[in-house]
């Protein structure tokens, strides 16, 4: 039977499907039925004429008897028929059960597949997980705490061993389409922007190390299908050295096939033979693209539609300026869309990335589709790509990961933060801008663009390195050698790591120490008063680290968290137990916030008979009259100038008593107190 057209959806046609074939089924119930019944009295009366034909002898008697008998017969024949019908309407009812519930099966099955592209958007086919719930094989799995309720015990199995060797949900992500869509999470302002047709071409450049092959599949399908094909010049893709086979063969006859169906785009593949870490890899791709912007982007995204715009714009209008869109989370686990607001990428003293406010000018505006100038820059960035080697590209001297984007957005941001972006491009000439470098010396600025949105894989757990903080460390006091002057010794104090001899080889700066030369770039104080107000220099601190008491031969340590009460413990020099004193005599226990908006947690004497010290947001402790400055000195009392009371240890309890002479010793001083 042939089905109505045209469905607007595999889906539709199988219902469409379904629904013809119904309706052929119960249009020939009462044909059945109806005939069956004429049938059945054609056959009555036939047998009444043949009675009267054969009984001639006999009287009116036997007429009567000849007729009731006859008339018996038949009715015994249409009680028989009404059975048959019954039987046949069951039948019927079971027939359409089964239409309808192949219906319902095989539009779940195809439903996903509506509006998919040809041939590159295909996956190898795969079971659907099974509807019948079965016990949780992983319970304490971070993947199965909100996903994977309906899975069989062998696609848990499946799921977990894929998690724990990507870090996302590869087992959902490989039967999800390529082309999946994403919510339009954009400032509804954005929607009525228009932009310069004469955008300058852009290179992608994807970064990957063992990613997953759908994954790294749907980030070049969202790039091809959503970035204009007048704009989109090359896709670059490093290899950081995977071993996964399927990023080998498998990718190569899909990239080919993308390559036919796409004549247009240029494919560049770059293969190291070694893992060289993100930055170089970075750097690479930048080497490998030819465009006039260079898009450096990781391999776990899909962009949004008109991402690209936006980012072209500004750098039209600025060739100085680097940009970043905002990106929209996807879950690890369910892989679905989070939408982010736009924000600021900030740092601590840690160089750990991280997200905070605009200033106030920018929220003045009430526009959240304006760009917003930024401190740094995430690890995902756009920027012409002459003017980022003009400013030394990237540092390809880290490891692995982390502080390259922090050390690029030290360099180029070299202008003050006001907090407006610059405006976006309208015309041919923007007058605003002057053609001349004199007004960037190290660099230019970084800004955020709302109206740019590109969807993200937040990691559960890095799988090429499960502990970043060696990597993170070494990188990070490589930033701090060649840029932060001297406040270089912050990233000592944020790890915790001597000033001198702090075991990290961070290579040869030289050539980045040649580079900051050439350019003439700022003082970093410049920079924490003009671009970075917010970070908190530090400049007063004169001791840090585990603080032990010498008598006790315990440490301080902040104690159960949450709590307000520190105790003695045996000394293990790490996070909780990591002291800071400064030369106002504040005392912080267990961190200290590398922001000027974040309030340190003192220690206090709150001021009454209670021994116990507490540990308390300094701001109020002291609105609430506790003393939370102390006298001290290397290798004696710690005593509190408000209460002239003591900080010791007596049977393993810390407490606050009459001064008995116990002495204390820090880890690190910084200066002499």
């Amino acid at each position: 039977m042939r089905c109505p057209a045209p469905p607007r959806s595999v889906a539709a046609l199988v219902g469409q499907c379904a629904y013809v074939s119904m309706r052929a089924l119960w249009f020939k119930r009462p044909l059945v039925v109806l005939g069956g019944v004429g049938i059945f009295f054609y056959f009555g009366f036939f047998l009444n004429r043949g009675s009267v034909t054969s009984w001639t002898g006999g009287g009116e008697t036997h007429e009567a008897v000849r007729m009731s008998r006859s008339f018996s017969d038949l009715e015994a024949s249409l009680s028989n028929l009404t059975n048959i019908i019954r039987a046949f309407e069951k039948k019927q009812d079971a027939i359409q059960k089964m239409v309808e519930d192949n219906r319902e099966r095989r539009a779940a099955e195809l439903g996903q597949k509506q509006n998919k592209q040809p041939e590159a958007d295909a996956q190898e086919e795969k079971k659907p997980p099974k509807d019948s719930k079965s016990s949780k094989v992983f319970p304490n799995s971070p993947l199965f705490k909100q996903w994977g309720e309906n899975l069989s015990e062998d696609d848990q199995r499946e799921a977990q061993d894929l998690f724990e060797k990507y870090g996302y949900n590869v087992f959902l992500s490989d039967r999800l389409p390529l082309n999946r869509a994403l919510p339009d999470t954009r400032d509804s302002r954005c929607l009525k922007k228009s932009y310069p047709k004469d955008l300058p071409s852009l290179s992608v450049v994807l970064i990957y190390l063992n990613e997953a092959l759908s994954i790294l599949k749907r980030a070049l399908r969202s790039i091809i299908d959503r970035t204009p094909k007048d704009l989109l010049k090359e896709i670059v893709m490093v290899d950081d050295n995977s071993n996964n086979e399927n990023l080998k063969g498998d990718l190569d006859s899909y990239v080919k096939m993308l390559e036919q169906q796409h004549p247009t785009v240029r494919f560049v593949r770059v293969r190291h033979t070694e893992q060289r870490g993100l930055a170089y890899a970075r750097a690479s791709g930048w080497r490998a693209s030819s465009a006039d912007v260079v898009a450096i982007l990781d391999a776990h995204i899909e962009v949004h539609d008109m991402w690209a715009e936006p980012l072209l714009t500004q750098i039209k209008g600025d060739r100085t300026v680097v940009v970043s869109p905002v990106f929209d989370r996807v879950n690890f686990d369910d892989l679905r869309v989070i939408r982010y607001e736009p924000a600021a990428h900030a740092f601590d003293w840690a160089l750990w990335c991280m997200y905070e406010g605009f200033t106030p000018d920018y929220y003045k505006l009430k526009d959240g589709s304006l760009p917003g100038k930024s401190p740094s820059v995430m690890g995902i960035f756009v920027a012409e790509r002459k003017f980022l080697g003009e400013v030394g590209v990237l540092d390809e001297g880290m490891r692995v990961y982390g502080g390259e984007n922090v050390e690029l957005g030290i360099r180029v941001s070299d202008r003050p933060l006001s907090g407006l972006g610059s405006k976006p491009f309208a015309c041919a000439v923007n007058h605003d801008v002057d053609p001349t470098p004199k007004v960037w010396t190290c660099g230019g600025s970084v800004e955020v663009v709302p109206c740019s949105k590109i969807a993200h894989i937040e990691r559960y757990h890095k799988p090429y390195m499960r502990d970043l903080g060696p990597a993170m460390k070494r990188n990070a006091l490589r930033v701090a050698e060649v840029w932060m002057d001297e406040y270089k010794h912050n990233v000592n104090l944020a790890w915790n790591l001597p000033f001198e001899n702090h075991g990290f080889d961070i290579g040869d700066v030289s050539e980045r120490k040649k580079l900051r030369e050439k350019l003439k770039c700022k003082p970093f104080k410049w920079y924490l008063e003009n671009v970075y107000p917010k970070l908190d220099p530090w400049d007063d601190l004169v001791a840090y680290g585990g603080l032990k008491n010498i008598n006790a031969s315990m440490c301080i340590d902040q104690g159960p968290q949450p709590g307000h009460t520190p105790i003695a413990y045996p000394c293990y020099y790490y996070g909780p137990q990591i002291t800071y004193y400064r030369k106002s005599g504040e005392l912080y226990v267990g961190g200290i916030k590398s922001h000027k908006y974040n309030d340190n947690r003192c220690l206090t004497d709150v001021n009454n008979k209670d021994t116990e010290p507490g540990l308390y947001p300094c701001k109020e402790a002291m609105q609430k009259g506790m003393g939370i400055y102390w006298d001290f000195t290397q290798g004696k009392t710690i005593k509190n100038r408000q209460t002239n009371r003591c900080l010791e240890i007596k049977n393993k309890k810390l407490l606050i008593q009459e001064c008995s002479g116990q002495v204390w010793e820090i880890q690190n001083l910084i200066k002499p107190f």
